[in-house]
C-alpha cells in the first residue's frame, strides 16, 4: 500500500464513522423534548442530576416536585435532606451538564443521552476497524447501532443505562487498542502503558455509573493480560524467553492491575466526590455508622475525628458504611418488592421477549392522528430493539461461540466475553424487578458479532460471484434493518397514532 492510499484509509476511517456518528445524533435529537414529562425513572435521575448542580449531593425531592418542574418551576423543589442514592454519581453528573447548559426541562435532561448514545456509534465503528482492518465494516456496525430500537431510545432518555454503556463499549476500544500498541513493542516490558490508562479511566467511569460495569472490568482487565502472555510466550519475546509463565504473568499483569484496576478504583471514587463532601449531610440524615457496624473501618462514633486527615478518614468510612447500607438493601429488601409489570427474566433479553413501556397515554382526540371512524389515538414510547438486529444477533452470537472454540481467535472472544459479563450476572438478581433495557450495555458487541460473521463472509468470497452474493446479502440486511427502526419509530418516540397501527407493532403479546 503506497503511503497515499494509508493515508486515504485513514482519513476515511475517521470520515465514514464521524458521519454515521453524525447519522444517529440528527435521528436522535429531533424531537427529543416530547413528551415534555419524566418518564419512567427519568423521575429520579433529572432530578437526581438537577441536585447535584445546585447542592452538590442529592436531595431529597417535594412530594408534587414533577408535577412542577413539567409546569416550568425549578425552585422550592427540594426538603433540604439527603436522599438514599442507589448509583454512584457519574452518570449522573452527564445528565447534569445537559441541565446546566439548557435548563431543568426535557430537552435538557436528556441531551446529554443524544450526545452520549452518538457517541458510543462512533466508538463502536472505529473499535470494529481496529478489530477487522475495514472502514466498510466499521460503519456497518455503527449504521446497526443507529437503527437498533433500544439503543435509539435510551439515547433519548435520562436514565443511566446508555451511558455505562458508552463506557463500557470505550473500556473494551482501548483493552483492544493496548493489545495492538503492544505487540509493536515486545521488545521489553513496558511501564507506561496509554491505552491501559485510559482504559482505567472508562471502566472506573463505568463502575461509577452503575455498579455493575466492575465485571466487564474484572473480565477485560484479565483479558489484556492473558492476550500480552501470550503474544510474549508464542513470539518468543526476548524480554520473556527466560522467564516461566508465572513470572512473566506477574511481570505483565501487577502493571496492568495498577493501570487499569487502581486507577478504575480511583475515578471511581472520584464519582462519589459530593458525597464525600457533604458526607455530614449523610451522617444526620441515617445517623452514624449506618450499615453494619462490624464493617471493616468499624462503626462510627458521634464525635468527628478532628483534623483534615480524621476528616477525610471519616468520609471514607462514611462511604463505605453507606455501600454497605446499599448492599444489604440491594441484597436483600429489594427481593422483596412487588413485582412490576414490565419486568422480565434475562434469559429472554438477548431475543427481545419483554419491551419497557416507559409512558402510554391513550383516548387522544381523533384528530390528532385522524383514525378509523370508530377508533382511538394512543401514545407509546416503548425501549424495545430491532427485531432483525436482536434475532440475527443471538444467532451471530452463538457462531461467535463456536467460531472461538475453533480458530482461538481473540476477536471472536471479544463480543462473547462482553455480553457474557453484562448478561449472566443479572441472572442472580431474578428475584427482585429488573428490565431488559439493562441489554443496552450488550447490544454493540451482539453487533460486533453481527459484523465479524458478516467479515468472514467477505473474506470467504474468493470469486466475483461469491462477493456479489455477499454484498447483495448485506445490503438486503442492512435495508431490512433501516425498514424495520422506521416501522416501530413511532412507538420508540411516542407519536400520536391510531390505535390499530399501534396494535399492529405489538407482534407478541409479551410486548404489550
Amino acid at each position: 500500500m503506497t503511503l497515499l492510499a494509508r493515508v486515504s484509509d485513514r482519513a476515511w476511517g475517521w470520515i465514514g464513522p464521524i458521519a454515521v456518528a453524525l447519522l444517529a445524533f440528527t435521528l436522535r435529537v429531533w424531537n427529543v423534548g416530547r413528551p415534555r414529562i419524566l418518564m419512567f425513572d427519568e423521575t429520579y435521575y433529572a432530578k437526581d442530576a438537577w441536585s447535584l448542580l445546585q447542592h452538590g449531593y442529592v436531595q431529597d425531592f417535594t412530594e408534587n416536585a414533577n408535577q412542577e418542574i413539567q409546569s416550568g418551576r425549578t425552585t422550592g423543589l427540594m426538603t433540604g435532606d439527603p436522599t438514599w442514592i442507589v448509583h454512584p454519581d457519574g452518570g449522573k453528573w452527564l445528565i447534569a451538564i445537559g441541565e446546566k447548559l439548557f435548563g431543568l426541562d426535557a430537552f435538557g435532561w436528556r441531551i446529554a443521552a443524544v450526545v452520549i448514545g452518538s457517541l458510543t456509534v462512533l466508538v463502536l465503528a472505529r473499535l470494529v476497524r481496529r478489530m477487522t482492518g475495514s472502514t466498510i465494516m466499521g460503519c456497518i456496525a455503527g449504521l446497526l447501532l443507529t437503527f437498533d430500537g433500544l439503543q435509539f431510545v435510551m439515547s433519548r432518555v435520562a436514565l443511566l443505562d446508555v451511558f455505562l454503556a458508552f463506557w463500557v463499549v470505550c473500556g473494551v476500544a482501548c483493552i483492544v487498542a493496548d493489545r495492538d500498541w503492544i505487540r509493536d513493542r515486545l521488545g521489553r516490558y513496558r511501564a507506561f502503558r496509554p491505552w491501559q490508562l485510559a482504559a482505567g479511566v472508562c471502566f472506573g467511569m463505568a463502575c461509577g455509573t452503575k455498579w455493575n460495569g466492575i465485571f466487564v472490568l474484572a473480565a477485560f482487565g484479565l483479558m489484556a493480560v492473558i492476550w500480552e502472555v501470550l503474544a510474549r510466550k508464542s513470539r518468543h519475546d526476548p524480554a520473556a524467553r527466560s522467564n516461566g509463565w508465572v513470572v512473566t504473568t506477574l511481570r505483565v499483569g501487577v502493571p496492568a492491575f495498577a493501570s487499569i484496576v487502581l486507577l478504575a478504583g480511583i475515578v471511581y471514587l472520584a464519582t462519589w466526590t459530593g458525597f464525600l463532601i457533604h458526607h455530614h449531610a449523610y451522617e444526620a440524615r441515617f445517623g452514624h455508622g449506618y450499615g453494619e457496624s462490624s464493617a471493616p473501618w468499624g462503626a462510627y462514633v458521634d464525635k468527628p475525628t478532628p483534623g483534615f486527615l480524621g476528616e477525610t478518614r471519616d468520609a471514607f468510612r462514611s462511604l463505605w458504611h453507606f455501600h454497605v447500607m446499599n448492599w444489604n438493601f440491594s441484597a436483600h429488601e429489594l427481593d422483596s418488592a412487588k413485582p412490576h409489570p414490565y419486568e422480565s427474566n434475562p434469559i429472554g433479553w438477548l431475543v427481545m421477549e419483554r419491551p419497557v413501556v416507559m409512558e402510554y397515554k391513550g383516548n387522544f382526540p381523533l384528530s390528532d392522528c385522524h383514525p378509523a371512524p370508530g377508533g382511538s389515538c394512543v401514545r407509546e414510547v416503548t425501549i424495545m430493539g430491532n427485531p432483525i438486529i436482536w434475532w440475527s444477533g443471538a444467532l451471530a452470537l452463538l457462531a461467535s461461540v463456536a467460531a472461538w472454540i475453533v480458530t482461538r481467535s481473540w476477536r471472536w472472544g471479544v463480543p462473547v466475553v462482553a455480553v457474557l459479563d453484562s448478561w449472566l450476572p443479572w441472572f442472580f438478581f431474578t428475584a427482585r424487578p429488573i428490565f431488559s433495557y439493562y441489554a443496552v450495555a450488550m447490544i454493540p458487541f451482539t453487533i460486533i458479532a453481527i459484523v465479524l460473521v458478516v467479515n468472514e463472509l467477505a473474506r470467504a468470497a474468493t470469486t466475483p460471484r461469491h462477493r456479489y452474493v455477499v454484498g447483495l446479502f448485506t445490503g438486503v440486511f442492512l435495508t431490512a434493518v433501516v425498514m424495520s427502526f422506521w416501522f416501530f419509530h413511532p412507538v420508540l418516540t411516542g407519536k400520536i397514532i391510531p390505535y390499530d397501527s399501534w396494535h399492529a407493532r405489538m407482534w407478541f403479546d409479551r410486548w404489550i
